[in-house]
């Protein structure tokens, strides 16, 4: 049974910061791009960064410059580091595990998500 674990979520006051674990199990983890997407009332889920299996990178454009992920393989874990939170950061995040093989399919997983809310 896959199953991806968010936490870290909570209420923190604008210009602060979180940081977000994801752990997985159930899956091969080092082998799968994984990711952190939000959704805010209202709004379409977007992504928020992603992860290669090789590690590489790639954010979206509101939150380049302030929010950093990571993985370590060892602990089957990928964290979202947010620096000078937003008002407009609130929403729900979410984890995203995705592995693609051109014989096998595309396998994609979701976490359960955590609330973030930025508030004064």
């Amino acid at each position: 049974q896959v199953q991806l674990v968010e936490s870290g979520g909570g209420l923190v006051q604008p210009g602060g910061s979180l940081r977000l674990s994801c752990v997985a199990s159930g899956i091969a983890f080092s082998i799968y791009d994984m990711g952190w997407y939000r959704q805010a009332p209202g709004k379409q889920r977007e992504l928020v960064a992603s992860i290669t299996s090789g590690g590489r990178t790639n954010y979206g454009d509101s939150v380049k410059g302030r929010f950093t992920m990571s993985r370590d393989n060892a602990k089957n874990t990928v964290y979202l580091q947010m620096n000078s939170l937003k008002l407009e950061d609130t929403a729900v995040y979410y984890c995203n595990a995705v592995l693609s093989r051109a014989v096998a399919g595309r396998f994609e997983y979701w976490g359960q998500g955590t609330q973030v809310t930025v508030s004064s």
